[in-house]
């Protein structure tokens, strides 16, 4: 069957309302402006890019500096790619990455020194509840050890870090435990697992389907959009642990309608390609537990130890995520789909660290694609109601009351028929969570994310 859904009310956005997110895109000054507005773009002068133009040239130096590149950030408030060279002997690579228009550093470590670092912390230290990444901002590896690591342990990852050298990287404990955010309650289901769906794509076959966490799908190969209901995908491919966290979801029906957007209740985001996430950008998740959070990505590259085995590739940030939140869409103001949320320590009210799967990386393994393929409205993150964001209220912020009956991510949230993954609702037909409210961003709660960002945040 096809799944259609005619939404129950449609919301004027009155004058001085919150702006839609593709208008306030408009806000932000025009990608690859020369700072000094000369014709030429003066060479030397570096550029003003938008972060997801920051991560193209990003991409192109690290292939043009070779050894000499140790990483790049993306520095917000000048809007500009700051790359890491490690200059030796040869000063022309500096004059290469000014002249491709970036702001240049010079470090100690080359990228391709903090990837040997990274291998032998996996080799010696993989110890459940332990992470690290890389961190191009202080050019070292970030290494964290959640609450559970203590004693032997402890010492034997501090001593490994030690063994790779001052200046190398860092050690810091987290008040936490790392997990993948999986839990029962609402948005989609298997089994007794909850999780988010991240973002509808079009598999090789061309049949319509979704990416979510490959932990999620643990819990079961079938999954429903209401607690209990009747299938509507089916697990195709998966992996967790390894060399990810994802999985490709088919819909069953080949006639869902699976739009490429993320619905936030009172807007939706167009998705038009995906993205290599960039240290230092802005970036936004979506999921059925908490709604919409923002922060910024913190490192690439990481490696996460959870209890249940370890995970490599992922990117490491500072949104918040609580359990029910995996699978959930990482994606960016301007469209982009950066990732899928796999686990964390901490909870969107004390905050911690947070590790998402990189999409370019899920869409090749998988083989689908993602942007203007699929088109119609009403399946997945799309449509009136997202995978976790509905049209009336959000986690913890809204209409009716908890998953079920009673109880969910908060006090007005949650999964129930009128707020989250209830009747109607979910990856199919509602399309996430919730038709009257999600268990998201809602219309009518939620803090602003930012004075122009056009975006509400729900906690």
């Amino acid at each position: 069957m096809s799944h259609k859904r005619i939404p129950k009310r449609k919301a004027a956005i009155a004058a001085g309302s919150v702006v839609a997110l593709g208008a306030a895109a408009l806000l932000l000054p025009h990608a690859n402006a020369s700072q000094d507005g000369s014709a030429d773009g003066a060479a030397a002068a570096p550029k003003t890019l938008k972060a997801g133009d920051a991560s193209d040239l990003a991409s192109r130096l690290a292939g043009m500096l070779g050894d000499a590149f140790g990483g790049s950030y993306y520095d917000g408030d000048s809007r500009q790619l700051v790359v890491n060279v490690v200059p030796g002997d040869n000063n022309n690579v500096i004059v290469q990455a000014k002249a491709a228009g970036a702001k240049v550093r010079e470090v100690h470590n080359s990228w391709s020194e903090l990837q040997d670092g990274a291998s032998t912390l996996k080799s010696e230290a993989t110890i459940a509840g332990t992470s690290w990444s890389i961190d191009p901002r202080t050019n070292k590896l970030l290494v964290t050890a959640d609450s559970t690591v203590t004693g032997a342990e402890w010492d034997k990852l501090e001593s490994t870090v030690r063994s790779l050298g001052t200046g190398m990287a860092t050690l810091k404990k987290s008040a936490g435990t790392f997990k993948p955010f999986v839990s029962g309650g609402d948005a989609i289901f298997a089994g007794g697992s909850r999780c988010s769906l991240g973002f509808n794509v079009t598999a090789g076959d061309g049949s319509p389907a979704f990416l979510t966490a490959g932990h999620c799908t643990l819990g079961g190969n079938e999954w429903s959009d209401t607690q209990g209901g009747e299938p509507i995908a089916t697990v195709d491919q998966s992996t967790f642990p390894g060399d990810g966290d994802f999985a490709l979801v088919k819909y069953d029906d080949p006639a869902t309608q699976a739009p490429s957007e993320v619905d936030l209740g009172n807007q939706t985001v167009q998705i038009t390609e995906a993205a290599e996430a960039t240290v230092g950008q802005e970036v936004f998740r979506m999921g059925s537990t908490t709604g919409l959070a923002d922060g910024q990505v913190l490192g690439l590259d990481a490696t996460v130890n959870y209890p249940e085995g370890t995970v490599t590739g992922l990117i490491q940030t500072n949104v918040c995520a609580e359990p029910g939140d995996s699978g959930g869409s990482l994606f960016t103001q301007d469209g982009l789909a950066i990732g899928l949320t796999s686990g964390g320590s901490g909870d969107c009210t004390v905050g911690g660290e947070t590790f998402f799967q990189p999409v370019t990386t899920a869409l090749e393994a998988v083989g689908a694609t993602l942007g203007g393929g699929a088109a119609g409205g009403g399946a997945g993150a799309g449509g009136e109601a997202g995978a976790g964001a509905g049209e009336e209220a959000g986690a913890g912020a809204g209409a009716g009351e908890g998953a079920g009956d009673g109880a969910g991510a908060g006090e007005g949230a949650g999964a129930g028929e009128e707020a989250g993954a209830g009747q109607g609702a979910g990856a199919g037909q509602g399309a996430g969570a919730g038709e009257e409210a999600g268990a998201g961003a809602g219309q009518d709660a939620g803090q602003g994310v930012g004075d122009e960002s056009g975006l509400t945040e729900s906690r």
